[in-house]
């Protein structure tokens, strides 16, 4: 080729280079503009209302798939879509967005910023830590065991940002220099400068106060022979600390039904679906729930400590590990003490958040009576008691009320300070994650009186001579692998309304699908755009990709044989091709089963 040639098929590549990252600058408003095009077929080649439903079920699963639109505005396109397509009116789409589902996950998202605004998160966190011990494999099962009952009632998201500066900390002193953990060539910061993609915070300013003290005793580094091996080690260990914080919070956000949104949706739908099952609640699921939950939390400590080898079978320990473990012990209880004796505030948020605890667990636990007899049967739920108790947050003071003020004219006369304000509610209460839930029972509701469920119960006729335990190892591996590039509780309320019908279609009772598709959907443990608690921890500049994912697949066999196992058994009713939601009584009936 001549001089001018290359010249000029130079140009032309430079050209397409240039166009393409144009359209990838815009790749949202076509995604936008396409998408409505792309699905319109379906709107002639389906019945007229259902075609209609799956076209806005379809265009609202690929905006939320690409974020084409904010997730939380893609929840509000019901509010829009079926009334002008004539699929529900605006008056039943609306109050699916105030369900008293919605106001049990506020209620939990309102006493979860009680917590973090008088620190007792930080205190629990602590003392955990503190039983626990700090060998290494011990270490990070305090680390586990801490995040995970913290994400029970906080956010994942907020229980991996506490973690992960404390985690850092402890190695800084565990290990020394953070830089010996890493191979010349490829030293980068333990934590990113930068916010990922959730907008989380960079934990560096933590870690640097937590650290502070924690630097003057940096030592003990390795001789020049076994520095390399002791430098591949310490960066093993790092990682597995890093990985387990974010696998820990997904876990433990499974054990209750305020601990992740999913959980919420299941009991949403159920609701709308199925009217007349009442058998999950709060309590019920718990008690299923938790010891699942903490199952596979140790499985996920033995994989992590055994994988990253933080077991060791020496009797008798060295005298540098004696050493980093002795300082990192004192870490601890320097920074415990620190936090100095308990407040009247932080007890005041203990107390309100063991009656939050014990009234839900209590209420109606199934398989004893619940105080809940004492009144009209179906007026209390689960959202009546969490609100209840979140409204005392907003008038209980912070400070010990004194007899002797009222008779000290010389006082201070300063108003009463509560536990909570609304103005610290509304700056931290992630109030798009309301606006998803009310979208997804919008979108099942629409589902339901569009006739579209039935209509996909009579294509899913096939799956009808599938084995149940087939259907549900299949449904749980999809489910995991599709929500490794979805947000959860996109995927989960996509999924939710499948599963029903099928579930109708295999003469089983729902739950034994709905649950392990929901429990599975937590479980994004692969990507760090997976979950946003996977994020922050890659955002620390030390793990890569292959590093999540070779934990995942190594693992993940076990969580789903264990989910494809379900409590529930299988429905002996006949086969049916009624709607979903019949009768109540059959209903109630076929969920106990």
């Amino acid at each position: 080729m001549s001089v001018a040639e290359l010249v000029s098929t130079h140009t032309v590549m430079e050209k397409t280079v240039a166009f393409a990252k144009k359209i990838w600058c815009v790749k949202k408003q076509f995604v936008l503009l396409l998408t409505p095009l792309i699905f319109l077929p379906v709107l002639f080649f389906l019945p007229l209302k259902e075609g209609k439903c799956l076209y806005v079920v379809l265009l609202m699963a690929m905006y939320w798939c690409t974020e084409a639109l904010p997730l939380a505005v893609t929840s509000l396109l019901p509010v829009v879509l079926f009334p002008f397509l004539g699929v529900l009116s605006s008056s039943k789409v609306c109050p699916q967005y105030c369900l008293d589902t919605n106001f049990l996950f506020l209620s939990g998202l309102i006493m979860a910023s009680a917590i973090e605004e008088w620190n007792l998160h930080r205190r629990i966190a602590l003392k955990i830590l503190l039983i626990t011990g700090v060998q290494p494999a011990r270490l990070i099962l305090g680390m586990m065991l801490t995040t995970a009952f913290l994400s029970m009632w906080l956010s994942n998201t907020a229980s991996t940002a506490m973690m992960l500066p404390i985690v850092n900390a402890l190695l800084l002193s565990l290990f020394g220099n953070k830089e010996a953990s890493k191979e010349p060539g490829q030293l980068s910061e333990v934590t990113s400068d930068e916010p990922n993609q959730n907008k989380i915070c960079s934990v560096s300013s933590e870690i640097q106060q937590l650290s502070l003290e924690e630097t003057t005793f940096l030592n003990g580094r390795p001789d020049a022979a076994n520095k390399k091996k002791e430098g591949e080690y310490q960066k093993r260990v790092w990682k597995g600390f890093l990985i387990a914080v974010p696998y820990a919070a997904s876990i433990g956000g499974t054990a209750t039904l305020t601990g992740t949104a999913p959980n919420l949706i299941l009991i949403g739908q159920l609701k709308s679906v199925f009217p007349g099952c009442d058998v999950v609640n709060f309590g019920s699921w718990f008690l299923f729930a938790c010891p699942l939950m903490l199952l596979f939390l140790i499985l996920g400590w033995l994989w992590i400590a055994l994988f990253h080898g933080c077991f060791t079978l020496r009797v008798r320990k060295k005298k540098v590990e004696e050493e980093a473990e002795s300082r990192v012990k004192l870490v601890i209880q320097e920074d415990y003490k620190r936090l100095g004796p308990m407040q009247f505030a932080e007890g005041a948020v203990a107390f309100f958040f063991f009656m939050f605890a014990a009234l839900l667990f209590t209420r109606d636990p199934k398989f004893v009576p619940g105080w809940s007899k004492f009144f009209e049967k179906g007026y209390v739920t689960d959202a009546t008691t969490a609100v209840t108790i979140v409204t005392m947050l907003f008038f209980f003071p912070s400070q010990k009320p004194s007899f002797k003020w009222w008779f000290d004219f010389k006082a201070p006369n300063n108003p009463i300070k509560p536990l909570m304000s609304w103005k610290r509610t509304q700056e931290t209460v992630p109030w798009n994650i309301i606006l998803l839930l009310g979208g997804g029972f919008a979108m099942a509701r629409g589902c339901e009186e569009s006739g579209l469920s039935i209509w996909l119960g009579s294509r899913l006729q096939p799956l009808q001579n599938v084995p149940p335990p087939a259907a549900v190892l299949l449904i749980t591996v999809v489910i995991a692998m599709f929500t490794e590039f979805a947000s959860n509780t996109a995927t989960i309320i996509i999924f939710l309304p499948v599963l029903a019908e099928l579930a109708v279609r295999l003469q089983v009772n729902p739950l034994y699908l709905m649950i392990p598709g929901t429990v599975g959907c937590s479980y994004a443990f692969m990507l760090p755009v997976s979950t946003p608690p996977n994020s922050i921890a890659f955002s620390s500049g030390l793990l890569m990709v292959k590093d999540m994912t070779q934990d995942r697949f190594k693992c993940a066999c076990s969580y789903q044989r264990c989910l494809a196992v379900p409590n529930f058994g299988r429905s002996t009713a006949q086969p049916s091709g009624r709607e979903p939601k019949g009768d109540p009584e059959h209903d109630a009936v076929a969920c106990q089963r």
